[in-house]
């Protein structure tokens, strides 16, 4: 959809948010129906938002509408999440290839740095963080397969480095970067649905977090992997991670720690089906979130926000895990900052736990056509935890006479090769 289209910009300047909204559905082939399954309205009230022109509108359903047609905020006179992220970060963007490329060089000549003057170990270890945090970033905005090499080299680099400290307290300082680097590596991994590779990376990033003696970078490299396990339905082995996390965590830890470990926790439960306990950790998740300073940057080894949207979030996921669909309407207002992130392969995967839950309530077209965006979003960044998810959602479904939507999403998963 071409977002800057003159009928598209006339309709937003005169306040017609219907117009933009029919214009978009439109073009993205979704008729009135589905978008109502999508929001939970049905198709005449699609219609009368559509029809309202200048008028006043329903901000939760025209974020809703604006969340699944992926419409722009400012277009429909709603506050644009991604744009503060984008405004941030758009030197990455704009320099995302030459910075990959010269990267990869770099860590792959390590031999280069005796040509100038060796920097301090502190000096060595901040360079190297940086560099990963620049990874971490450009993750929302690259397929991993692009990032995977550079990544592993700027890890090879990094081990290197430590290896060849001169005391504990550098190679100390150096495994931490090193742990980070490595966790990065398993999270790319994972989504390139390279199961064997994410679990031995995330392994690596714990051994050298133990290395680094740093408390909390060892639980949230634990909380990590625990995240992992809870994903692939090992619940015990995730409870049992999150447990050992805390068990790291000091009194005066951050309170971003405590939230983050209890929606990790949150979904260990989901995975073992038990929703009582999923629902206590993910208000002790709401607490913690509460307590965490709105002024306060992420402590390293977290380089985003932690925020209540991301918290509901979670509830969307583990309401889906659990086939509880109230669930998954009751957070999804509260989760439009995530549903609506710059972070596409994230919101892809939030897309196809509503898509789960419109599919529990008998949203057939709703929950094929939530899919079939995810799928494309998949097949743009080449992610095959995204593709292996859309195939699960499939699996869920069964019919002898499929309809229309089930066919036309098949026939699009059924010719995917990564």
């Amino acid at each position: 959809m071409n977002w800057s289209a003159q009928a598209i910009r006339d309709a937003s300047r005169r306040g017609d948010f219907g117009r933009v909204v029919s214009l978009a559905r439109r073009a993205a082939e979704v008729s009135q129906r589905q978008l109502g399954d999508a929001c939970g309205i049905s198709q005449s009230a699609v219609s009368r938002l559509e029809g309202r022109g200048a008028a006043s509108y329903d901000m939760t359903i025209l974020s809703r509408a604006a969340t699944h047609l992926h419409i722009p905020p400012r277009l429909v006179g709603l506050a644009d999440h991604a744009a503060a992220h984008a405004a941030k970060n758009g030197q990455h963007d704009v320099h995302r290839r030459n910075f990959l490329a010269g990267t990869a060089a770099i860590a792959a000549t390590p031999a280069l740095t005796a040509l100038r003057p060796a920097p301090t170990d502190a000096g060595q270890a901040a360079t190297l963080r940086m560099a990963t945090t620049a990874f971490r970033r450009l993750d929302g905005t690259t397929p991993s397969r692009h990032l995977s090499e550079p990544v592993l080299a700027h890890l090879r680099l990094t081990q290197t480095i430590t290896g060849e400290a001169e005391n504990p307290e550098q190679r100390a300082r150096l495994a931490a970067v090193g742990s980070e680097a490595a966790s990065l590596a398993g999270w790319l991994a994972w989504d390139m649905n390279d199961i064997g590779s994410a679990r031995t990376w995330y392994g690596a990033a714990i051994k050298a977090a133990r290395t680094s003696g740093d408390r909390l970078l060892l639980a949230y490299q634990l909380g990590s992997l625990a995240g992992f396990e809870a994903d692939a339905g090992n619940a015990a082995e995730s409870l049992s991670l999150v447990h050992r996390a805390r068990r790291h965590l000091s009194e005066d830890a951050p309170a971003i720690a405590s939230a983050w470990l209890s929606t990790v926790e949150a979904q260990a439960h989901a995975a073992s089906g038990n929703a009582t306990a999923a629902d206590t950790a993910l208000l002790q998740a709401t607490r913690s979130t509460d307590a965490i300073p709105d002024d306060q940057r992420p402590p390293w080894p977290w380089v985003f926000t932690f925020t209540h949207s991301k918290v509901a979030a979670t509830r969307l996921t583990c309401g889906a895990r659990l086939s509880l669909p109230q669930w998954v309407t009751a957070s999804q207002d509260a989760a439009v900052a995530a549903l609506t992130s710059s972070h596409e392969k994230q919101r892809a995967l939030l897309t196809l736990d509503l898509a789960a839950a419109h599919l529990t309530s008998g949203r057939l077209d709703g929950a094929f056509a939530l899919a079939t965006r995810a799928l494309e979003t998949g097949l743009r960044y080449r992610s095959g935890r995204i593709i292996e998810r859309s195939r699960g959602l499939r699996r869920s479904y069964a019919s002898p006479t499929p309809p229309k939507v089930v066919r036309d999403f098949d026939d699009r998963l059924h010719g995917i090769y990564l």
